[in-house]
């Protein structure tokens, strides 16, 4: 029995000294390659946004290109 008692005592001190390092396990991402990862992100933001910028002006001058054409044919039917 008290050899059972002592290996139960060792297994909560066991276990209670590795708790706090299973805890840290979980972030293994350095510093700087959290740095980097944020730098991607930008870079990865910055072009949707240019490609976002990209296909709005393309629609807005087919849609120019439409109005220009609408009138043309007005004014082709006015004369």
């Amino acid at each position: 029995m008290k050899r059972f008692m002592t290996l139960a005592f060792a297994a909560m001190i066991a276990l209670t000294l590795s708790a706090p390092a299973w805890s840290q396990a979980n972030n293994t991402q350095t510093p700087t390659a959290q740095k980097n990862d944020k730098k991607d992100d930008k870079k990865a933001a910055a072009k949707t946004s240019k490609k976002a910028a990209k296909a709005a002006s393309k629609t807005a001058k087919k849609a120019a290109k439409k109005a220009d054409k609408k009138e043309d044919a007005k004014d082709a039917t006015k004369k």
